[in-house]
């Protein structure tokens, strides 16, 4: 294919960056050209890792706003998942039992409704997923329960492996204290 042919089947910007190309590869060794390509494979893949890595999340919250438990799919086993802030649950929990049994199960076994996610915003950045949603819930003494949440999620193999939380610990404190937990 000659320059002028790629020049003709490629409008605007992207022909003037074609043709520089070319005449760099007429002044440029090999190894220069083959680096410069070399290093948009890269940029590629990150791409399909954070579509594919948003495409997940964003599945799992619909899944989990229509009712469905998500975690044991979305997280990793090995999962560490920090909490920060300060109270009784703030911390870092190693894996998924943990976490669940530590840090989940006093606030959900003391609502009578699951929490609803209402997702404003997902950020993808390689294998990074930011997202802000509310939660609301009922709990056991009928009160309801409101929240706002920051998860930063990094994913590996299409599964959480480590995530930071910010929400109002306040607030998940209040239910823990207040409301006796469901029966099993």
């Amino acid at each position: 294919m000659t320059i002028l042919t790629i020049c003709q089947w490629v409008p605007g910007a992207r022909r003037t960056a074609l043709i520089t190309l070319a005449l760099l590869s007429l002044a440029l060794p090999g190894t220069a050209i083959a680096n410069a390509t070399a290093t948009q494979v890269p940029a590629a893949d990150s791409a399909a890792i954070e579509l594919r890595n948003r495409a997940i999340v964003e599945a799992a919250f619909e899944k989990w706003r229509r009712g469905t438990y998500v975690f044991g799919e979305l997280l990793a086993p090995d999962v560490v998942w920090t909490i920060h802030g300060s109270g009784p649950v703030a911390g870092t929990y190693r894996n998924q039992k943990d976490f669940i049994e530590k840090a989940s199960r006093p606030l959900t076994s003391r609502l009578a409704t699951p929490i609803a996610p209402e997702v404003h915003d997902i950020f993808a950045d390689g294998d990074t997923i930011i997202i802000r949603f509310d939660g609301t819930a009922t709990t056991t003494s009928g009160a309801p329960y409101r929240n706002q949440f920051v998860w930063i999620l990094k994913m590996k193999d299409g599964l959480v492996i480590n995530a930071e939380a910010f929400l109002d610990l306040v607030a998940y404190q209040q239910v823990v204290d207040n409301n006796a937990p469901r029966s099993q």
